[in-house]
C-alpha cells in the first residue's frame, strides 16, 4: 500500500499512514527544514522540490495533499487572489501521473466552498473519482486539541466509512508526562520587560480579561478600544479540555491562549508536539521559529492514522 504526499511538510499526515501499514515513496514540499524532519523521522523518500513540477514514473496507491489554507482559512487574509489557492489544481495531474485509487486532500472547511475545490473535485470527477467530503474536529479523535479539518475522499474503488468519534482527551495529558530536562526541543522564549509581568499576573485558566480587570497598567489602549475581542490572547491553556487549535505561533502568547497552564511561560515545543500527537521520539530540524511553523502547520498524527485505518479498510485499490 503505497503512499505520496505532496506538501508534505515535516510529514505528520504521513506517519497516520506508516503507522496503518502504508509504505512512504514519495513526499515534496518546499520547505528544507520540513523535508530534513520528515526524511529523519520518517522515510528517505522526502524531496525539497516544486509541487508544480509533475514527476514521471512514479507510481503509488494513495496520494495525500495538503496545499496551502492561508487563502482560505478565517485565521488568514481569506484572499482569493492568493495565487497558493491555486496549488490545489494541480493535484487531479498528480493523482494521474501516479496511477492512484485513492486521494486524500485536506484544508480548512472554508476550501470546501471555494471555486478552486470546485474546479479540483470537477477534474477529478471526469477521471473517475467518486467525491466524499469529512469535516472533522480533532477532539474527537483521541488529540487533545480541538482543530476542525476538512478532508475531501475521492477513490475509483470502495468509499471509505467516515471514522466515529472517540472519548476526548483532556489537554492536561500534555503535561501530566514529564519531559526529560535533555529534551532538545523542550524549550520556550523566556518572557521579559512587561511579557514576564503580564504573565506571571495571570491566573488559572485566565487571560486578557483579567490583566485588562486587574492590572491595566500592564495593557495598551489598543486593548480597550477592542474591547472583549481576542480575549483568549495571553491565555492559560485550560489542562481539563482539549486544547485550542495550534497555529505556528503557538510560542507567542499574544497570538492565542498558549500560556502553559501553571508555569509562567509559553508552552514549549514540545509541549507543542505532544498537542498534535507527535511521539516524544520525534526531533526536527531548523531554527525554533521553523520547527513550531512546522509542528503548527501539520494534520494531528492520531487523526492522520484514524483517517489512514479508515482507507485501509476499504477496498481502495480496486477500480470501479
Amino acid at each position: 500500500m503505497r503512499v505520496a504526499d505532496i506538501f508534505c511538510g515535516a510529514g505528520l499526515l504521513s506517519e497516520g499512514f506508516l503507522r496503518a501499514g502504508f509504505e512512504p515513496v514519495l513526499a515534496l514540499d518546499m520547505d528544507a527544514d520540513a523535508i530534513k524532519s520528515y526524511r529523519r523521522n520518517i522515510a528517505e523518500v522526502a524531496e525539497v522540490a516544486d509541487v508544480a513540477k509533475i514527476k514521471k514514473g512514479i507510481s503509488a496507491d494513495v496520494l495525500l495533499a495538503g496545499p496551502p489554507c492561508q487563502g482560505f482559512s478565517t485565521l488568514g487574509r481569506r484572499d482569493p487572489r492568493d495565487k497558493r489557492n491555486e496549488l490545489s489544481l494541480l493535484i487531479p495531474d498528480w493523482a494521474s501521473s501516479l496511477g492512484v485509487s485513492t486521494v486524500i486532500v485536506e484544508n480548512v472547511p472554508q476550501f470546501l466552498k471555494s471555486p478552486y475545490w470546485k474546479e479540483m473535485t470537477g477534474r477529478l470527477k471526469k477521471d473517475g473519482f467518486v467525491i466524499d467530503t469529512w469535516v472533522l474536529n480533532s477532539a474527537d479523535y483521541g488529540v487533545p486539541q480541538k482543530r476542525l479539518r476538512a478532508f475531501t475522499i475521492a477513490v475509483k474503488g470502495e468509499m471509505p466509512v467516515k471514522p466515529l468519534a472517540r472519548p476526548r482527551v483532556a489537554a492536561s495529558s500534555v503535561f501530566d508526562t514529564p519531559i526529560a530536562v535533555s529534551d532538545s526541543m523542550h524549550i520556550w522564549p523566556e518572557p521579559t520587560g512587561i511579557a514576564e509581568k503580564r504573565i506571571k499576573r495571570i491566573p488559572a485558566n485566565g487571560g486578557k480579561r483579567d490583566l485588562m480587570l486587574g492590572y491595566p497598567g500592564l495593557c495598551p489602549e489598543s486593548w480597550f478600544r477592542l474591547g472583549t475581542q481576542a480575549t483568549d490572547v495571553w491565555g492559560r491553556m485550560n489542562p481539563s479540555v482539549p486544547s485550542n487549535t495550534l497555529r505556528c505561533c503557538f510560542q507567542n502568547p499574544s497570538k492565542g491562549r498558549y500560556l502553559h497552564p501553571s508555569k509562567n511561560r509559553a508552552i514549549s515545543l514540545r509541549e507543542g508536539a505532544r498537542i498534535q500527537g507527535i511521539p516524544d521520539s520525534w526531533e526536527f530540524e531548523g531554527s525554533r521559529t521553523s520547527v513550531a511553523r512546522q509542528i503548527g502547520n501539520g494534520v494531528p498524527v492520531p487523526l492522520a492514522e484514524v483517517i489512514a485505518d479508515a482507507v485501509a479498510k476499504a477496498d481502495f485499490r480496486s477500480v470501479a
